[in-house]
């Protein structure tokens, strides 16, 4: 199998494959950007060209090849990811004995959601169970084609009828259950959970059915209006966002996304050709969700319920998105409490208020002064309160300095005023955040560890390898690097060299030891950016090194309880090595 990944590989440029997803940039021989993985504002995620690897030298700290980015950016498994990579490059797969049974676990629950959504979707149309909801969907303008392509369906009012036919397909009570189709009662009897239900599969990025919703039909039910599936392996209700499969390319077509809340303020929309639109369930905006829809676009634009409720979920939405630096905008829906409603009351109405969203801020502004319309100086204060601190959260200093005067114009305050209530907001931010985070200054050892990353990453990314490890290896040797696993790829590395007349850094990787290579691959990527070091300032990192080795084995030898003439020669010339070292680091 190995072979085959090799294969891929070589079919697929990791630039490009990466390019796709987010922007790379060149810097030196490697390429940088923002980590897709976590939230960050300095490029710290650097991918080489020559060696076909990526890695994040920021919080999140991963690391690999083309295999292990596309798992991570669509939340897959190993063997999934390979199969993806194999049909891009045109390369076969065979003799794979690879197990992973957590990917064998979903692509079950896969396609058991799969087979539950035909099963929905036959009951309703082709059974008299499902009139019901196909009449609720034509009171509420959604034709056939809709109905079909968000595979709509219909639960029966039936205790087992969905269990009795996963069972044929050789599913488990256990296994329909884990995958939330099933509910078990007090005495241990499974029974459906969906029952006389709309419903609407909830599908990932990619098309594969991870949960279901159903939705009550009468308006004066008891029951909950929306039943939805509980955490599972494959489901995960802060990742999900209901339509992203349909509208993913044209979100990045659009460069920008409407954010709804609910399954049909999507499907109507979608229904009248709006095709960047995603639902979220309920009425908060997740940062996973933002962090899915960072893939696509910068730009986001909220239309949630024209309510209390979705005004509230809004504001939470925008201290997520403020934090990932998206451009935000808002619909105002002023006809209507919703888009469905919007559009099945006057199309031409919402087509407007699409095409002129108003920038976050200003809504936050606009609905404040609604609320307290009043010009006194209580109402100005209240004001203040509900709108400064979103003020304060805004990154980009022109946007921030635009709001300050027009609050301080608003209010009719000076805007040093309106900034010193910033400065306030923030100061409270930070020591709140104090007493919950420990963060303790870097340490010498921590200096000196990043001193060894440094060095041994200026060998392997320099253009003239013999010359630099020449220079860095006349003064440092394995001994002198603190974690073993430095000591080993600097020693693999200088009985390489010797052997080797050319060095080729890609025939090295695979001469390492196994364990060692996910290492080497941090080295050969830190700092790559930046590899334009004086040789003197070179020098003074290389004896700095030296130095705090050479402290190391005097303490070390210090620690040895038995006292000897061969323990006092070494400190002797240990001591006298150390002297030679200050003096030539004072000289430079």
């Amino acid at each position: 199998m190995e072979n085959q990944i090799e294969e891929i590989k070589k079919k697929i440029d990791i630039i490009e494959f990466i390019g796709s997803f987010i922007t790379l940039k060149k810097v030196g021989r490697n390429f940088k950007a923002n980590c897709p993985f976590h939230q960050e504002k300095t490029p710290s995620f650097v991918v080489s060209p020559e060696r076909q690897i990526w890695h994040c030298f920021g919080s999140c700290g991963d690391g690999g090849d083309i295999v292990k980015f596309l798992m991570k950016w669509e939340n897959i498994a190993f063997i999934e990811a390979l199969k993806e990579l194999a049909q891009k490059a045109g390369v076969s797969l065979k003799n794979i004995n690879y197990e992973d049974r957590i990917w064998k676990k979903k692509e079950r629950y896969f396609m058991m959601n799969a087979q539950a959504t035909d099963f929905f979707e036959y009951v309703l149309s082709k059974t008299k169970f499902g009139k019901k909801g196909l009449e609720y969907l034509t009171g509420r303008d959604i034709k056939a084609p809709v109905i079909i392509k968000f595979q709509l369906g219909y639960s029966p009012s039936s205790w087992d009828s969905l269990r009795l036919f996963l069972k044929k397909k050789n599913y488990s009570d256990e296994e329909i259950s884990e995958n939330g189709l099933l509910v078990k009662n007090d005495r241990g009897r499974y029974y459906d959970r969906f029952r006389g239900r709309l419903m609407f599969p909830l599908k990932d990025a990619r098309g594969n059915v991870v949960g279901f919703s159903g939705r009550i039909l009468e308006p004066d039910a008891k029951e909950a209006k929306y039943v939805n599936t509980p955490e599972t392996p494959i489901y995960h209700k802060r990742e999900t966002l209901f339509g992203i499969n349909l509208a993913r390319e044209s979100i990045k077509t659009e460069k920008n996304v409407f954010i709804v809340e609910g399954e049909f303020d999507m499907i109507t929309p979608y229904s009248k050709g709006f095709s960047n639109f995603v639902a979220i369930k309920g009425a908060a905006i997740t940062t996973e969700q933002l962090m899915l829809l960072k893939r696509y676009t910068d730009k986001i634009t909220l239309a949630l319920d024209a309510d209390e409720a979705g005004e509230e979920a809004m504001k939470r939405g925008i201290v997520e998105a403020e934090k990932m630096d998206f451009d935000i905008q808002v619909i105002k829906i002023d006809f209507a409490k919703d888009p469905d409603e919007a559009i099945r009351k006057d199309l031409n109405a919402f087509k407007k208020a699409v095409k002129k969203p108003v920038p976050v801020y200003d809504f936050i502004i606009d609905s404040a002064v609604k609320k307290y319309p009043e010009d006194t100086p209580f109402n100005k204060k209240k004001i203040g309160d509900e709108v400064i601190p979103y003020i304060e959260r805004i990154v980009n200093p022109i946007v921030k300095s635009h709001y300050v005067k027009k609050i301080a114009h608003l209010l009719n305050v000076e805007e040093e005023g309106v900034t010193n209530l910033i400065s306030k907001i923030k100061r409270k931010i930070e020591q709140k955040a104090s007493y919950k985070l420990n963060i303790s200054p870097k340490t010498k050892e921590e200096r000196h560890l990043i001193i060894e990353k440094y060095l041994l990453s200026l060998v392997f990314q320099s253009d003239d390898i013999d010359k630099m490890s020449t220079l860095i290896f006349s003064v440092i040797g394995p001994k002198d690097f603190s974690l073993p696993v430095y000591q080993k790829i600097c020693k693999n590395f200088i009985d390489k060299k010797e052997k080797e007349k050319i060095f080729d850094v890609n025939y090295f990787v695979k001469y390492l030891p196994a364990e060692i290579r996910p290492a080497f691959d941090e080295i050969y990527l830190f700092d790559s950016s930046d590899h334009n070091l004086s040789k003197e300032n070179i020098e003074k990192l290389m004896f700095e090194l030296k130095r705090f080795s050479l402290k190391n084995q005097i303490k070390k030898t210090l620690e040895e309880k038995a006292e000897s003439q061969e323990k006092n020669k070494q400190l002797i010339t240990i001591t006298n090595s150390l002297k030679e070292v200050e003096k030539k680091l004072l000289s430079l």
